[in-house]
């Protein structure tokens, strides 16, 4: 059974180069890993299929500018207190790249239809 997460809670967001590596593995699974140890609800990571940053590598194909590696964004949605401090974690495992942190609110947060409180075959 999964922690109930409800209302008001934190998105932590964190833009990284898909080539970026931490300790022998990609920098994404590595924030992804650092989530789950840290108690999270969940975690999820979108490969992008194209961007720049500040630190961006770039190559001209077609007549556009375009990163040579895409862009990966992580993102955590849990409690305050709990994101304030994976935020802290993952800031010192990023070499580059932008994290941030917005007010979401969460509506509906369940692993399965018996405890989202669904009837079965409804």
């Amino acid at each position: 059974m999964s922690r109930k997460l409800e209302g008001a809670a934190k998105r932590l967001s964190a833009y990284v180069g898909e080539d970026e590596a931490y300790n022998g593995k990609s920098l994404y699974q590595a924030l992804v890993e650092q989530a789950r140890i840290q108690g999270c609800s969940g975690a999820t990571a979108l490969r992008g299929m194209v961007g720049f940053g500040a630190s961006s590598r770039e190559v001209e194909k077609h007549g556009l500018r375009m990163s040579t590696d895409c862009p990966v964004l992580v993102s955590v949605i849990d409690d305050p207190v709990r994101i304030t401090a994976l935020a802290e974690v993952w800031a010192a495992m990023l070499p580059a790249g932008l994290i941030t942190v917005e007010d979401v609110s969460v509506v509906l947060y369940c692993g399965d239809e018996d405890e989202c409180g669904h009837l079965e075959g409804a």
